[in-house]
This record gives structure tokens, sequence and C-alpha cells, in this order.
């Protein structure tokens, strides 16, 4: 007698579906707390940076029963504030003075600190440090102490009522651009210098071809640092074009808009956005080679 095996089989398992879960989500979460926690200073400070701009920005765009009230978000819009601005003030004459002494500042530094740093830096002669030492005196020197005589030598010439008393003087060099553009060729490799030399290239062509492709994060930092003292100067041209008005720069127009149109807060604001927003393009456009002069420079003493 025989028996034959039966095999029975196992219905098919459905396949347990499970819920997708996003990779690294509750990770992702983590990592932004913890870098807002780690940068929280600079946060705020950012924030403590931000919060005047736009509160300008704002007050700007607003009717004159609005602004410097507790409601800080506009109600509505004007932005012909800014065409009230340029009616009641002539803030393109003041424009195109403020460029004409920032431009030629800007320029004539160049063409005079440039020239001095490199001869600080690259080039040994008897009484080099001690040279040094009174650019780094004349540094610390404060304005208030020489403006007398100063106006009296360009009193005397006939210059005072206009830009040009801030403007020569650039022609003589700025005592913290040779410093800043000498502490940044000392740290070029003076190989460099070297090899130009047994070429046979003069001192000028040395700083014009080896020196200046090299120096150009440092001569860009010096360049906008004296742009934008001259852009936001208002001692000098209170003291020498104050009796002038059509030789106002911006800063000196917009104390004396604000004196005269003071209850008109929405037109002050608007003014001041128009000041601003020149040196904030420049200064974004030109933000990578500023950073980077000033980060290089002061590496060596």
């Amino acid at each position: 007698m025989t028996t034959s095996a039966t095999t029975t089989t196992a219905p098919p398992v459905a396949p347990v579906r499970t819920k997708a879960v996003a990779p690294g989500g509750t990770h992702r979460k983590d990592r932004v707390l913890v870098a807002i926690g780690r940068h929280s200073l600079l946060i705020a400070l950012g924030i403590m940076v931000l919060a005047p701009l736009v509160f300008v920005g704002l007050t700007a765009f607003m009717t004159n029963e609005q602004a410097l009230t507790s409601n800080l978000w506009p109600t509505s819009w004007h932005p012909e504030n800014f065409v009230e601005v340029f009616r009641k003030a002539p803030l393109l004459r003041y424009i195109g003075n403020t460029v004409l002494y920032a431009g030629l500042g800007t320029l004539f530094m160049l063409l005079s600190s440039v020239p001095a740093a490199y001869a600080l830096a690259r080039m040994r002669w008897k009484g080099r440090n001690t040279t040094f030492l009174m650019v780094l005196c004349v540094m610390m020197l404060p304005p208030q102490v020489t403006i007398v005589p100063i106006y009296l030598l360009w009193s005397n010439v006939g210059l005072t009522g206009t830009l040009w008393p801030l403007v020569l003087p650039m022609l003589f060099g700025d005592a913290f651009s040779i410093f800043l553009l000498r502490q940044f060729l000392v740290t070029i490799p003076v190989e460099y210098t070297d090899a130009a030399r047994v070429d046979g290239c003069s001192e000028w062509q040395v700083l014009r071809r080896v020196i200046l492709p090299m120096a150009r994060p440092a001569v860009a930092a010096a360049a906008m640092f004296q742009f934008f003292y001259c852009w936001n100067d208002y001692y000098g041209p209170l003291i020498y074009t104050n009796h002038i008005q059509g030789n106002w720069t911006l800063s000196l127009g917009l104390a004396t808009f604000r004196n005269l149109y003071q209850v008109q807060w929405n037109l002050v604001m608007a003014a001041t956005l128009v000041v601003l927003v020149p040196v904030l393009v420049v200064f974004f456009l030109a933000q990578k080679a500023f950073v980077q002069g000033v980060t290089m420079t002061g590496v060596k003493g």
C-alpha cells in the first residue's frame, strides 16, 4: 500500500508598505536650529544694523501724518515723496558736487599714496622707518588741530568757498591710505620685485607691472575707504563751503534740509535714502575686493 505525500503551498504574503520618511528631515531641522544658536550674536547684530535702514525706507514712503507714529508700516505708499525732495532742494547739484569731491579725492589719493606706500615698503633708503613713523603720527593727528592754519592758507589763495581745499591735499597723499597700502605691499614676496629688477625694470616699471596687479585688493580697499569718507564728509564742506550753497555736498545739504523741513520727516527720510543708496550699491558691487583687501592687510609688520 502506497501513500502519496501531498505538498501544501503557503499563500503569498503581501508586501508591507511603509510610510516614506524624508531622509534627514529631523536632522536638517536640528542643523538649522544649531546654526541659528551658533550665530545668534551675528544675527542680533545684523538685525540691529538693518532695522534703522528698514525704518528709513518705510518712513520715506509714508505721509507726513503717519511718519514717526506707532504705525510702522505705511498705510498707503507715496513714491512721490522722492520727487518732492528733488523739488524742494537742489539735490542734483549736491549729488554732482559730492561725486566730484569723492571721485577726484579718490583719484588724487591713489596717484600719490600708491607710490609713497611702495617707497616705504619696497625701496631701501635712509630715513625710511622715521618717515613711516611720521606717517603714523599724522594719521593720529585730529583734523581740528590744524584746521585754522590750513583754512588761512586756502583763504590767502582765494579757494575758500569751493571744494578744492578738500581735493587738492589728496595730491600729497593720505596717511591712512599710505599705511593700509604699505602693510599690504610688505606681504608680497620680494622675489617678484628682485626678478623684475634683474630683467632690467626700473622702480616705476616694477610698481606698474608687478606690484599693482598683485595689490589690486588693497588698492580697491583704500579707494573705497577714501570714496566713502569723501561721500559722507560733513566737517570739511561745512568749513570751506558753508557760505556758498551752490558748492554744498549731499551730507551738508541733507543736514540743512533736515533743519528746514524737520516737521516733514517723510521727506527727510526720502532724502536720507537718496544719500544712502549710491554708497550701498558701490559697496555691494566691490564687496569681494574690499573684504579681501582688508583681510590681507597687516599680515606682516
